[in-house]
């Protein structure tokens, strides 16, 4: 193995549960849920709705006003914070040297608050769904990353916490990680046993 790629919601950042309003919490339900999407979501995350327009259907999914679901969406970003357990990882990665990736679904305003993480230091490239019109469990943003990067699928590994996205991986040959995104330590140490011993 040579090349980890890694989602970054549920993976290598998360909503720090601590901080967070529980208001934020609850009107976000259906990101965590584990369900599909729904479709303005997806839309956002694929870049081809901007935030007013996703913030009108966000209200009218949730019952409540457009203002009310504009001031949740920017705000719930800042609660983003960089997952403990992934980042010891993905330095002991990076120190073994493995090429790092990042492959996301994310919205324009996620991905511009996140990029300034010191996290995003350790990665050498990103295809980030907002910014190529793609999302995942696509097929076309997986060959997409493995033509890009010029990447042997079977000497990369795609972490991901949701199931049909790693499949998706799968099937063009990448080997798939499903990681848990309730137990981070759990997964960080499964994947340390495949790649660093």
């Amino acid at each position: 193995m040579k090349n980890i790629v890694f989602d970054l919601a549920g993976v290598v950042v998360a909503r720090n549960e601590a901080r967070c309003p529980q208001q934020i919490m609850d009107y976000f339900y259906f990101i965590n849920s584990g369900e599909k999407l729904p479709d303005f979501w997806d839309d956002y995350d694929r870049g081809t709705r901007e935030t007013d327009s996703v913030a009108e259907a966000l209200a009218a999914f949730r019952g409540s006003d457009v203002a009310t679901a504009k001031r949740l969406m920017l705000s719930a970003i800042t609660y983003q914070e960089v997952i403990p357990a992934t980042e010891r990882l993905i330095s002991e990665l990076k120190g073994a040297g493995y090429r790092l990736f990042v492959l996301s679904n994310m919205s324009k305003d996620y991905i511009a608050f996140l990029r300034q993480m010191d996290v995003f230091r350790h990665f050498e490239g990103e295809i980030i769904s907002c910014e190529v019109g793609l999302i995942k469990p696509e097929r076309e943003i997986y060959t997409l990353l493995l033509e890009r990067y010029n990447l042997d699928p079977e000497q990369t590994i795609f972490i991901d916490d949701r199931k049909p996205n790693v499949e998706a991986a799968a099937e063009v040959g990448i080997v798939p990680f499903h990681f848990d995104r309730c137990n981070p330590e759990k997964s960080c140490e499964q994947l340390r046993c495949i790649l660093l011993k």
